[in-house]
């Protein structure tokens, strides 16, 4: 598959069918309403289908169902092995299926078709097997006690789980809430981003292909004002996983509140930091890194290294770096191999971008890119643009652009990069840059991040946990740690006759 040409993808995406409607209790089926939303390729601006938009009375059904499946335990209380088998085989099915996952996402929200069939799908399959192979791998405890008491400590799934998921990756994001939620033993409620429902979709049915019981996987397309609220404000969810932008956060714990106390978990808006020492020895790694760390999927990652802070004395020769990097990263069409970024979400993602750039140029000095561009005269994309001497208080340095515009700021000394690396309401992510051992390691425990990447950016596994800081959120995906979320700790206390 790595072989294919630009035109046998679009081949291949022309004899492809979408799954439009919602899956509730183990079928497909309309909107209550029956009402519909269309769904937008932005490379092109066609219609690739009108989608169930559901809401809150769908919201019901999903939820109940889920509890349903809960209490009878036909997930809940199946043997840890079988459920392992289960997930197993969904992973397998995954990568069956992985040239028609890898082309939803890039059809529905313009990512490189070759980045989501290298990166997103099997990562995704990837993330459902290692967490099937946690299932029957971690033990419940036995707390210490006197004579004549035994206190278990079991680890017990919440119930329903309910999922707001972003469109900037849609196959991961539903992965890596959903395998974890579902290896503990939980129902699973997913409202995937309008933008891009359609792997979440595909991805329910061959979950119910795989063995996972009807009831125990659903997903609810829909609107954030609608299905999301109405997820947020149900009676019966334990519990709200999120992943999106930090106001909307902040409404689902909101929702708690005004509810029946769930869990929210969210994960959050981030600017994450990339600072770059003089005594880096190999420059040309940390401006081949750099550009991946804003460009990589259109800028459209919430820990993308949106601020880069270079020690003075090499700054001006490292952006002359970065330009020729931007120069060679130009969009094209998501579906070609050769094209180097793909398009953004939508046409209102585009505008917000671009309305950061113009007020940029205005205050800083662009040096790179700053356009909207057309491919074959469509579509939503923008160039990779470069800010060179931007101010710290800029907010091309402090807000969340979520787009391909980095933000080059100069620093004199350790101290100082800490000091505005840290002056932010984000924490989710942040990389350092340095061949000294002790700053490294310095730098890093001063850094207010989540995760931070040392002659690297963005560094994940399955092994170690992903969430942030600060207004990032507390949220956790990733790793045995994630489990925590969607598991309660529970005492069974027995008294016997010693």
């Amino acid at each position: 598959m790595l072989d294919y040409s630009h035109e046998d993808w679009k081949s291949r995406a022309a004899d492809l069918s979408f799954r439009n409607q919602a899956f509730i209790d183990g079928k497909f089926v309309d909107a209550a309403s029956g009402k519909t939303f269309d769904c937008i390729n932005p490379a092109t601006g066609e219609v690739l289908a009108q989608v169930a938009e559901c809401d809150e009375e769908d919201v019901n059904r999903a939820v109940a169902a889920g509890r349903a499946a809960f209490e009878d335990g036909r997930w809940s209380r199946m043997a840890p092995g079988d459920r392992k088998a289960v997930m197993l085989k969904l992973a397998d099915l995954i990568r069956a299926n992985l040239e028609e996952m890898a082309l939803l996402d890039s059809l529905d929200m313009g990512k490189l078709v070759t980045d989501a069939v290298t990166v997103d799908a099997p990562g995704s399959a990837h993330f459902f097997q290692w967490y099937a192979e946690a299932i029957d791998k971690i033990y419940d405890e036995v707390a210490p006690t006197g004579p004549g008491d035994l206190a278990l400590v079991k680890r017990v799934p919440l119930g329903v789980v309910g999922a707001v998921t972003p469109w900037n990756f849609p196959l991961d994001m539903a992965t890596w809430k959903g395998a974890a939620a579902l290896a503990a033993g939980n129902s699973f409620v997913l409202k995937p981003a309008e933008q891009s429902p359609l792997s979440a979709l595909r991805l329910a049915e061959l979950a119910a292909e795989a063995g996972i019981p009807d009831g125990v996987f659903n997903v609810v397309p829909g609107y954030g004002v609608t299905a999301g609220k109405a997820l947020g404000l149900h009676m019966d969810v334990d519990c709200l996983t999120f992943t999106g932008s930090t106001g909307i956060g902040k409404m689902f714990m909101q929702y708690s509140g005004q509810s029946n106390l769930k869990q929210v978990w969210p994960e959050t808006g981030g600017k994450s930091p990339n600072l770059v020492f003089a005594d880096c020895e190999d420059l040309d790694a940390a401006a081949d890194m750099a550009a991946f760390g804003i460009f990589f999927n259109q800028g459209e990652v919430c820990s993308a290294n949106s601020r880069l802070y270079v020690e003075r004395s090499i700054k001006d020769a490292f952006v002359e770096k970065l330009i020729a990097r931007a120069q060679a990263t130009q969009p094209g069409d998501p579906l070609d191999p050769a094209s180097k970024m793909g398009a953004i979400v939508n046409e209102r993602q585009t505008q917000g971008i671009m309305r950061f750039v113009e007020e940029g140029k205005k205050s800083a000095n662009l040096v790179a890119g700053g356009e909207q561009v057309s491919v074959d005269g469509k579509g939503c994309f923008v160039q990779p643009t470069i800010f060179d001497d931007v101010s710290h208080d800029n907010p091309l340095a402090r807000d969340e652009i979520f787009g391909p515009v980095l933000s080059v700021i100069p620093f004199d000394n350790e101290d100082e990069v800490i000091t505005m690396a840290n002056d932010s309401i984000y924490g989710l992510a942040a990389s350092v840059w340095t061949d000294n051992l002790s700053r490294a390691c310095r730098v890093s425990d001063k850094l207010m991040a989540g995760t931070v990447s040392v002659n690297t950016v963005d560094a994940l596994s399955a092994q170690t946990p992903f969430g942030g800081m600060k207004q990032s959120g507390f949220g956790r995906d990733l790793s045995l740690h994630s489990l925590d979320k969607y598991t309660a700790l529970k005492t069974t206390w027995i008294k016997y006759k010693a």
